[in-house]
């Protein structure tokens, strides 16, 4: 069975979005929450989960299973932007109108992932 393309991009984009909480963690420890504990694990913990969930869009087999994982990510990543938006220290420098933006956009990440079911 062929995918679609687009089923494509969105498995690059978390690959790659994976992979980069590895080469650039620092950009990620900024922006966790203070009321989480072990952030430097957490956030290679996220990155792995990006990575496996992008590699399991390629494959039949695992589509539906990645779809549901990457919606309940994105869910569990409304907590980081919305700590975001509590000050200047805490959104890490990014205009407050990126972050508001930020939200629906996961909004609407989410229902791209749904509309593969």
């Amino acid at each position: 069975m062929i995918e679609p393309w687009h089923l494509y991009l969105m498995a690059a984009m978390y690959f790659i979005a994976g992979i980069m909480h590895f080469l650039k963690p620092r950009a990620y420890l900024r922006i966790m929450p203070n009321y989480l504990p072990y952030h430097r694990e957490l956030v290679y913990l996220s990155g792995i989960a990006e990575i496996i969930l992008a590699v399991g869009l390629c494959f039949p087999q695992t589509i539906a299973f990645s779809i549901y994982g990457i919606i309940l990510m994105l869910l569990v990543f409304l907590l980081v932007h919305f700590y975001m938006l509590k000050g200047e220290k805490e959104g890490a420098g990014i205009p407050k109108w990126i972050l508001i933006l930020r939200i629906p956009l996961q909004f609407g990440l989410m229902y791209w992932a749904y509309w593969y079911l």
